[in-house]
């Protein structure tokens, strides 16, 4: 039984990622001590770091911070939303996020750690963590950056003395692959990323009646919110309760002007202690008031990133149960495909989650699964992007097997995510009865290969559980005596109707992904880390065993069940 939870306030260290393993502690002392510059040898100061598809305009200067200024600050006064300005990159997504991110210094302080200046203890070195794929991650940069006429190209903050902001999107460049890698994205996988909380979409227009509900609720978990929105609330107005939204555009420059803006006459229609306590920031700063139906209506999606507990205050008012899992998608075993695929979906991993407690005035269990595919900007370089994912839940039978092919033909899903779609991740929020249930996480098309991320998380605690059962047999001596010989030629028998069993076409081959039935037949129980190793070993490029194949292989198990 594999089980995975995060504990209260439990805070993991973050790991180095520097290729020779050192931290940015030993790699700081190690340059002040030899009074040298840090250059990072994992992203050097080259084309390569900026652009994989294109080559870099000749005028392109990496230059120091002290080589752009007399000054030069890490933050100058606070890191504030409206330090940051876009740089040539098409990654507003990612500015965006780091507005939000400066409302919570909390949260900021853990990806931005505060040792680390240019007057004390200088040695062009910098640090920076983020989160990716259940676990923090140290990503230490030089502060070289890229500019044009020593003005800095990328994402850089409005103070021209002030470096916080590049240095970041540098590390997260790097952590990536190169800024190029950072074309095109969603807030949501950013805010994730500095917070390893799980996002959910709602599409305004078509979202049901409660969105206004569900977003005060994520207000209570601590959730960061797209539209960067930071108060919900409800006046009464004219004898009527009026709920309302609070909007922060991070570029601070354009504002609603319709009812319920700053200078709106609404305003004079409420009670004065309601008007000063909502009105108190009332400048023309990018922030405004909306009533929750012209939200709807001018924007099309909420974005919500669930926090985890290590993440959140001890006054957060409502905190989530996490569980989470790894998994691989591998061509040939576990590479099963969407529903469609019926002969091959049932071999895709499969997750086991009990549901036990409901919600607070409930009868249904609320929970939010996310299924994320890992590394997939970093791997562009290579040709290769998003799958197309999604995910199915079913209601788990007793046994704990994995779950065969008839199961599928013959039960539909309880729940599932919306679509398929080529995104980073698919989450969905469900209320479910308390039960057993079976997550079932694929690519649409069977074959396509990638590693993921599966995270539940739970209003109320849920025990989540995966299965992997190992095969078990006895054996002797290494002899192979006439006794011997005739068991062995019994099974031999065995495994040869089993290959005619599955070889439906009488082609000589069996499919790949059938595998784990004829070994199941044959008493060999293999996790699918095995499953997996043995596909690539044995299956051809059509995922198909030819006869020789499979004895070899089932022979080999044999002897090794009994060794």
């Amino acid at each position: 039984v594999f089980h995975k939870t995060f504990s209260l306030k439990s805070r993991p260290q973050a790991e180095s990622t520097q290729s020779d393993g050192k931290t940015f502690q030993q790699l700081r002392n190690e340059c002040l001590q030899k009074g040298v510059l840090f250059e990072d040898p994992d992203f050097p100061a080259k084309g390569s770091s900026l652009f994989f598809s294109e080559s870099v305009p000749v005028n392109i200067e990496w230059k120091r911070p002290k080589e752009l200024c007399s000054d030069p600050k890490f933050i100058v006064g606070g890191a504030d939303r409206t330090d940051i300005c876009q740089g040539q990159l098409g990654d507003c997504w990612l500015l965006a996020a780091i507005a939000s991110l400066t409302l919570r210094p909390e949260l900021m302080a853990r990806v931005i750690p505060r040792d680390q200046e240019f007057d004390s203890r200088y040695a062009g070195i910098f640090h920076f963590q983020f989160w990716q794929h259940n676990k923090w991650l140290d990503v230490v940069v030089d502060d070289r950056l890229p500019s044009v006429r020593n003005k800095l190209i990328m994402l850089h903050s409005v103070s021209n003395n002030e470096f916080w902001s590049a240095l970041m999107e540098k590390a997260y460049a790097k952590l990536n692959g190169s800024y190029e890698a950072l074309k095109g994205g969603s807030t949501m996988e950013a805010m994730e990323d500095f917070t390893g909380g799980v996002g959910e979409t709602y599409e305004t227009k078509s979202a049901s009646e409660n969105l206004f509900t569900i977003m005060k609720k994520a207000l209570d978990r601590g959730s960061l919110m797209g539209c960067s929105i930071d108060i919900t609330s409800s006046v009464n107005f004219r004898g009527q309760n009026i709920q309302l939204i609070r909007i922060r555009n991070p570029w601070g420059e354009v504002e609603w002007n319709g009812p319920w803006s700053d200078n709106s006459r609404e305003w004079n229609y409420i009670d004065k202690a309601d008007k000063a306590r909502l009105q108190q920031n009332s400048l023309d700063d990018g922030e405004f008031w909306m009533e929750f139906g012209d939200f709807r209506k001018n924007y099309d999606k909420v974005e919500i990133c669930n926090l985890t507990p290590d993440a959140l205050t001890d006054d957060t008012k409502h905190q989530w149960e996490v569980n989470a899992f790894e998994g691989n998608w591998i061509r040939g075993s576990t590479a099963g495909g969407c529903r469609n695929f019926i002969d091959t979906f049932w071999t895709n991993p499969q997750f086991k989650l009990e549901l036990q407690h409901t919600d607070d005035n409930h009868d249904l269990c609320s929970v939010v699964i996310a299924v994320m595919q890992k590394n997939r900007r970093k791997l562009r370089k290579e040709g290769l992007d998003l799958e197309t994912i999604g995910f199915a839940v079913y209601e788990a039978p007793d046994d704990e097997d994995q779950v065969g092919k008839d199961f599928f033909r013959y039960h539909p899903s309880k729940a599932r995510s919306r679509t398929y779609i080529n995104m980073r991740e698919v989450s969905e929020r469900f209320t479910l009865p308390p039960g057993k249930y079976l997550l079932v996480p694929t690519t649409f098309q069977p074959h396509q290969e990638a590693d993921f991320l599966v995270r539940i998380f739970s209003e109320k605690k849920a025990e989540a559980l995966f299965f992997l059962d190992a095969g078990n047999q006895v054996d002797n001596t290494g002899m192979l005596e006439f006794q011997e010989f005739k068991v062995f030629w019994e099974k031999m028998k065995k495994w040869i109707m089993l290959f005619l069993a599955f070889d439906t076409d009488r082609s000589g081959k069996m499919s790949s992904y059938e595998l784990r039935s004829a070994l199941n037949a044959a008493g060999m129980r293999l996790n699918n880390q095995l499953l997996q190793l043995i596909g690539l070993r044995f299956a051809d490029e059509d995922y198909e065993i030819d006869f020789d194949d499979y004895l070899t292989c089932i022979v080999r198990l044999e002897n090794m069940f009994s060794t």
